[in-house]
């Protein structure tokens, strides 16, 4: 099968905070992930037992990873621990890769040997922000330059870069967002993951909220600041693996979240404004009936969350269509009046 059209999976593997030094005012990672304990060897290879169970390994791109805290700050036989767990699987050719999140200040050629050595091929570092004033305020505890010399080390080492960032941090505006998704195209990412910033209880940032020192971005306008970042890395080649955190059971409840833009569809909302965007110059006509033909990946997009851009059409047309083509490709449309 042509790898372009196998379908990725990562299984995630969660080690929340083990090793971070410091208290990001956003951050609580046991909360963020669901998880509030690190996993043992078992419980590891249990959650890839269970995943790797509910894959068809047929026309499947199945990576493990390992997420939610600063991987390569633990101690380093527990990270073989873990990486030991997971090369049985690289090995056994059950899976394709080993990826894991880790801080940009955690990064030397001696851990990223220890990682090559058990076939780890993607580090993704939490950048946040590559603006200095937004990192001081946030409580990162690096600074810009050190996202800069370990995404130098990481691309050196022949390992694939991912580089994640937020919206709407402490002293985070539109252009400084935007600056920061245009360096991460220019320091060679080949992937990235957007979170706009959400109040979690327990944080500093819950503190610094209740005070009036911090106000979270509005969902419209996380929507709109995430569709411009889009519009800067799908040009750069650098895939968006995801949008939003993961819905846990406590922030679907409401039992952790206390703020902040935080919709369980909000890659879809984002899609939605960027369709909206390619279709309004439809709305300058009206008629009969329209017929909008996209491509089969783009249907529910172009429709948009709860039929939006659809209902806005049917403002100027009696009857609007959306049809699904396989011959148009990414967000290439038709439209046909009546």
């Amino acid at each position: 099968m042509n790898p372009e059209n196998e379908k990725h999976y990562t299984i995630p593997v969660f080690i929340p905070e083990l090793a971070c030094p410091f208290q990001c005012v956003f951050c609580d990672q046991r909360k963020i992930s669901g998880q509030l304990e690190s996993p043992e060897f078992e419980e590891a290879r249990r959650t890839i037992e269970e995943h790797l169970s509910t894959i068809p390994p047929e026309g499947s791109h199945i990576e493990i990873g390992f997420f939610g805290g600063n991987f390569t700050g633990i101690d380093m036989s527990m990270q073989e621990m873990y990486l030991k767990a997971a090369e049985v699987y690289l090995k056994s050719g059950r899976i394709r890769g080993l990826r894991l999140s880790t801080r940009p200040d955690y990064i030397s050629p001696e851990k990223l040997e220890l990682l090559k050595h058990y076939g780890v091929s993607t580090i993704e570092l939490g950048a946040q922000s590559l603006d200095k004033d937004v990192l001081r305020l946030s409580g990162r505890g690096h600074k810009v330059e050190d996202i800069e010399i370990a995404s130098r080390l990481i691309l050196e080492g022949g390992f694939s870069l991912g580089l994640q960032m937020m919206l709407g941090l402490p002293g985070d505006t539109q252009e400084k967002s935007v600056l920061t998704a245009r360096r991460i195209a220019e320091l060679g990412a080949s992937c990235t993951r957007i979170y706009p910033t959400l109040v979690i209880k327990g944080t500093k940032l819950e503190q610094m909220y209740l005070s009036g020192k911090y106000k979270p971005l509005e969902l419209n306008e996380a929507v709109v600041l995430a569709k411009c970042v889009t519009e800067i890395f799908e040009p750069a080649g650098v895939k968006i693996i995801r949008m939003g955190l993961h819905p846990s059971e406590g922030l679907l409840s409401g039992e952790h979240l206390v703020a902040g833009p935080y919709h369980v569809s909000f890659r879809e909302l984002v899609h939605t404004e960027i369709w909206n965007e390619i279709l309004k110059p439809l709305c300058s006509k009206s008629g009969k009936s329209l017929t909008v033909s996209v491509a089969p990946s783009e249907f529910n997009f172009a429709v948009g969350y709860n039929a939006r851009n659809k209902k806005e059409l049917q403002r100027n047309f009696h009857k609007v269509r959306f049809l699904s083509d396989p011959k148009l490709k990414g967000r290439q449309f038709a439209a046909d009046y009546n």
